[in-house]
């Protein structure tokens, strides 16, 4: 698993952060600070079966799947992409740690069977 961090300078002075395989996994304050988040891209074309991803998002600086509350939950098909884009941006005030299943809940742990790449953009508060 690789998880990268690019700075963008301009015009949002922004990171793009990417997790070429998202799982289970937590991947803790990948910013290493608080921001703001502009977009998710999700791509579950490399799905098994029907298998859906559930990619979690918490303002937090590190997370522990099946237990801590994510702050937003993207949907991803099976078979697809899928990006969200918030223009105005949505603050997370603690920093960005993210991980990947195959389900909803709170409580769900499953890690997607077919490999998810994930990458989002932040800005820094």
């Amino acid at each position: 698993m690789s998880v990268t961090v690019t700075k963008q300078y301009n015009p949002l002075a922004a990171r793009i952060v990417q997790d070429t395989a998202a799982d289970k996994t937590a991947q803790d304050n990948t910013t290493a600070a608080a921001g703001t988040l502009y977009m998710v891209e999700i791509d579950n074309t490399a799905a098994s079966g029907s298998e859906v991803a559930y990619f979690k998002l918490a303002d937090a600086t590190s997370c522990t799947p099946g237990t801590t509350a994510a702050t937003m939950v993207f949907y991803c098909p099976n078979g697809a992409k899928r990006s969200y884009v918030f223009p105005e941006g949505i603050v997370f005030s603690l920093g960005f740690s993210h991980w990947c299943v195959t389900g909803a809940g709170e409580s769900s742990v499953a890690s997607p069977a077919g490999t998810v790449a994930v990458r989002y953009v932040t800005s820094a508060s």
